[in-house]
């Protein structure tokens, strides 16, 4: 398998059809460790939604890979990219189990950070985290993402307006960064 980035227990590549039924069927084993947070795609049809999704123009979409079986152990999308000025997108995370709470998930998410910085040409990636959901919040933070403020109602999951948490990180600065060329 050939993978974008890899480190420590993790690796990252793009989602392929041929992952549907892994894909689906880790997230039907993990649908209690989402809830109430997220549904990951379950079904085939929902997979499909969501391979589609992943390619339309201002999103991205990668898969964790446990580095030494290759298995699926969670997956990252990056949504709402804008270009230009801003060069930023909204980031959002899973860890399917067996893997959640072993550093797959961590690991993954830096390298897709990394990617996005380094790759993509991204300068700001901001993760919308509800205030309950303790591990997601322990990632971000771990990853050096700062909490920049509270949104009340601000997105609709599990069929109720939910308050979240802006978490966010930019790219290192570099050489040249903000120089018009003036």
């Amino acid at each position: 398998m050939r993978y974008l980035r890899a480190a420590g227990p993790a690796a990252i590549r793009r989602p392929r059809p041929a992952d549907e039924a892994e894909f689906v069927s880790a997230a039907r084993r993990s649908r209690d460790l989402h809830h109430p947070w997220l549904a990951a795609p379950d079904d085939p049809a929902a997979y499909a939604s969501y391979l589609r999704r992943i390619r339309r123009r201002g999103h991205a979409g990668y898969l964790i890979c446990d580095r030494d079986s290759g298995a699926v152990a969670g997956y990252v999308n990056i949504s709402g990219i804008l270009m230009g000025a801003l060069r930023g997108g909204y980031l959002g995370y899973a860890a399917f189990l067996p893997y959640s709470g072993t550093g797959h998930a961590s690991a993954g998410i830096h390298l897709v950070v990394r990617h996005a910085f380094d790759t993509l040409g991204l300068h700001r990636l901001e993760a919308n985290i509800q205030p309950g959901n303790e591990p997601s919040r322990r990632v971000a933070r771990r990853l050096g993402f700062r909490l920049e403020g509270y949104s009340p109602d601000y997105l609709f999951v599990d069929g109720a307006w939910r308050d979240h948490e802006r978490w966010a990180i930019t790219a290192p600065a570099s050489p040249g960064a903000g120089d018009d060329g003036r």
